[in-house]
């Protein structure tokens, strides 16, 4: 690992080395897991995941196989990740945010033929159930309904013992859906040496995380960069981590920080520019564990650094990474932050920014931003045209559009397609105007991404209605919680512009530039 000092074996399996080596060495006893009010130690980890294993191959599970995993963050999703991970499965970690006909096309096309999912998600997977052409057991955390099998039961009678699947370090791992320019997923997926390889790059060089250190992420499992904050990053070193299952808002954010004294925080921007309207924080609640806030998803504005560094004395390590590489490769320092940018590179990762044809730019020229590591995945599943366009040898084309200092620090300058990152999620226009479309009042929709007060990005529609049909303020807010009904709700348009008409192309595809400017008149911050 270039960079790195981990050097490991061809026979590898991450379960075994993130789990079960601190029982092997003495630290069963170390607190691993704080959610909730409960406390679970490295042996309770072990001992939880080695029985989710168990139960996974007497359900007929088998190596290379996928497990759909829809929990929220809590012990169960630990132990269903690092035990699927034991026998050679592949956990698919998936967005708790989705709507059933989201994880009817996750289901298949991963062919997964179990699914562990949180007993209040339950009913999101029975709805499209008798679509699911490979899923055999839906295993529910919680109470079980007709035809699902209840976590408890299983983990009951299962030993706590089990010998880890002899996998290599370039076996699969695990896998994690990303949105597509059409709202389609697509499985980025990853391999055993991955986790490692970004807790040698990021976690040494950015977190200098250690054993007495606590995390805490706002950014849930399904994320990739919630999983590497709140699962593989402490478990790499022997830490402990705080995992939440609801909601977070600012209030409880704060709540859980002054109570579990975690010494590392990991948030986006959006939840960053949340925190900093909770009236008095900084009187009302004790910051003084944490040593480190670190900020990813989407570009973190100079203006959110600037507020939360003068409010709580605390600097905000803001960083780009991709679901494809698993984790952050570029990122700022402790002491060294140049708000506004990305910082510059993770030790263990090389990028380079590009022209069209792939010729390097001049020191602060636009171009597009590439990235090589041992930590990028090795395709996306069954997209083999989009992985032969996005991973071309050693580099990954990461679609976003950057420009690199003189001294080595990376800004980001915008995105090479017309995706929008809201609230650090990936959000495609083409899916938004679909789903507005689908409303009698409207003919036609354009969306592009506009900034807030905050400087954040969200989506914003420009709405062309049917004739007679007047703009209204109350049609606006139909319209919004008609794409809640339909979408996740992180996707809807935050501002709809009713206009006659959208700007286009000679060959009547939609002008976005044009949107783009337009949209700079209608948001004001």
């Amino acid at each position: 690992m270039t960079g790195n000092s981990l050097e490991l074996s061809r026979h590898f399996n991450a379960a075994a080395w993130f789990v079960d080596r601190h029982v092997h060495e003495g630290r069963a006893a170390r607190l691993a897991i704080r959610s909730e009010g409960r406390s679970l130690t490295y042996g309770d980890v072990y001992a939880g995941a080695n029985r989710l294993g168990n139960a996974l191959r007497r359900l007929g599970v088998r190596m290379e196989e996928r497990v759909l995993l829809l929990l929220r963050d809590g012990p169960e999703l630990a132990y269903a990740f690092w035990g699927a991970i034991k026998i050679g499965a592949v956990p698919v970690p998936t967005n708790t945010l989705l709507k059933p006909r989201d994880y009817e096309y996750m289901l298949n096309d991963s062919r997964a033929a179990a699914a562990i999912v949180s007993d209040e998600l339950a009913p999101a997977v029975e709805e499209v159930r008798s679509g699911l052409k490979y899923l055999k057991h839906l295993v529910v955390a919680g109470a079980a309904g007709p035809g699902q099998l209840a976590l408890g039961d299983l983990l009951a009678g299962e030993p706590d013992a089990l010998t880890p699947a002899e996998t290599t370090r370039d076996d699969v791992v695990f896998w994690l859906y990303t949105s597509g320019t059409t709202g389609v997923p697509k499985a980025a997926v990853h391999l055993q040496h991955d986790m490692p390889m970004c807790c040698e790059a990021y976690g040494r060089h950015v977190l200098e995380i250690g054993p007495d250190d606590r995390t805490f992420s706002v950014a849930k499992l399904f994320f990739a960069y919630g999983l590497g904050n709140a699962l593989y990053f402490p478990f790499h070193v022997g830490a402990s981590t705080v995992l939440y299952p609801g909601r977070p808002e600012p209030a409880k954010v704060f709540e859980i920080i002054a109570s579990e004294r975690p010494t590392l925080f990991f948030a986006v921007p959006t939840a960053y520019a949340a925190l900093l309207q909770v009236p008095d924080a900084e009187r009302t609640y004790d910051l003084r564990s944490v040593r480190l806030c670190l900020s990813a998803g989407e570009p973190l504005p100079k203006v959110i650094y600037e507020r939360w560094l003068q409010k709580f004395g605390l600097e905000i390590l803001d960083g780009i990474g991709t679901t494809e590489l698993c984790h952050t490769f570029i990122a700022n320092r402790r002491g060294h932050v140049r708000p506004g940018s990305s910082g510059t590179l993770v030790p263990g990762y090389d990028a380079k920014v590009a022209d069209d044809e792939g010729r390097e730019v001049r020191t602060g020229e636009v171009g597009n931003l590439l990235v090589r590591g041992d930590s990028a995945c090795s395709a996306y599943w069954n997209q083999h045209e989009l992985t032969k366009q996005t991973i071309v040898g050693e580099w990954l084309r990461t679609g976003d559009k950057y420009r690199r200092d003189a001294d080595g620090y990376f800004w980001y300058a915008g995105r090479a397609d017309d995706m929008i990152k809201a609230g650090g999620i990936w959000v495609s226009p083409a899916e938004v105007e679909s789903a507005l479309a689908e409303h009698p009042a409207v003919v036609e929709a354009g969306v592009v991404g506009a900034s807030d007060q905050d400087e954040l990005v969200k989506p914003l529609a420009f709405v062309v209605l049917v004739p007679g049909r007047p703009p209204t303020q109350a049609l606006e807010e139909e319209l919004k919680a008609f794409v809640k009904s339909r979408l996740a709700p992180y996707k809807y348009p935050r501002w709809i512009v009713f206009v006659p008409e959208l700007p286009k192309t000679a060959t009547g595809k939609i002008q976005r530039f044009r949107l783009r400017e337009l949209a700079k008149a209608h948001v004001r911050p």
